[in-house]
């Protein structure tokens, strides 16, 4: 893996990104702003969260607005969800969250589109929790770009951004975030098919990582390919936990109860299998 000369680490507590920020992310993809939010607004989050997960276990939730809900166990074998999806729909916490001015700022990065906090789009508010332990099938992610859904839904490719706030420490050397720089230019062709799209795991010798801290904000663009690190690390000390806030364009397509299951879904969950 190597660094990428001139990475730029930001702080944002205004909503509106400098200059040298926009000209980083038009040139590499993505951005790494530290300090998002503080470490007691993460324990609010990670409670919030985990009073949505105890409702949704013992309902018995598979999915929600036609998204499946993905469970696995975590270090001690309790039961656990390790990918939400509109998780905002069920916590106003979260809710007023996806509301932060500097949230709503990053929509800038879209231009000359115009962007939206798609709440209840897509898979709305999704929030991943990485943990290995032998009975968890969810602990890495291949390489993949976020482009395919669009053509999965018979639409063209639509402009998108991939803002993940983190929940916990997770430093290089423990797995996490790999992206390779520039490749969101690439033409249509290589953005489907540079990689094997989720199958493909393999290091690759440009890739970029990040030594993350809990609050810290990721931002990528959804035609940059990127991948999920498994942790060298077992249980407790591999847990990763991310909330995934899309920032998407074109015409409003809100999801509800009778929605169905994407295509992509399905392939998905055998391919983490």
């Amino acid at each position: 893996m190597v660094a990428l000369s001139g990475t730029l680490v930001s702080v944002l507590p205004a909503q509106s990104l400098t200059a040298d920020e926009i000209a980083f992310f038009t040139k590499n993809g993505f951005l790494h702003i530290k300090n998002f939010v503080g470490r007691e607004r993460v324990q609010l989050f990670l409670r919030e969260l985990q009073r949505v997960e105890a409702s949704w276990i013992t309902d018995k939730v598979d999915k929600i607005n036609g998204t499946p809900i993905k469970y696995g166990r975590d270090e001690n074998g309790q039961v656990i969800v390790q990918r939400f999806a509109f998780a905002s729909l069920f916590s106003p916490v979260l809710h007023a969250f996806l509301r932060d001015e500097r949230l709503q700022g990053l929509t800038q990065l879209l231009q000359p589109y115009s962007g939206r906090i798609g709440e209840e789009e897509k898979d709305g508010l999704v929030v991943n929790h990485y943990v290995r332990t032998p009975e968890s099938s969810f602990s890495r992610m291949g390489w993949h770009t976020d482009s395919p859904r669009d053509l999965f839904l018979g639409q063209r490719i639509q402009p998108m951004l991939n803002v993940g706030l983190h929940l916990d420490d997770c430093p290089m050397s423990n797995g996490g975030l790999r992206v390779l720089p520039g490749t969101h230019k690439q033409n249509t062709l290589m953005t489907l098919f540079r990689k094997r799209q989720f199958i493909d795991h393999r290091p690759d010798p440009r890739e970029v990582g990040f030594d993350i801290e809990a609050g810290d904000l990721t931002i990528h663009n959804g035609s940059l390919w990127h991948r999920v690190e498994q942790s060298p690390n077992l249980g407790a000390a591999s847990r990763r936990r991310v909330m995934y806030i899309p920032l998407i364009t074109g015409a409003h397509q809100p999801k509800h109860a009778a929605s169905k299951t994407p295509f992509y879904h399905r392939l998905g969950a055998k391919i983490l299998r």
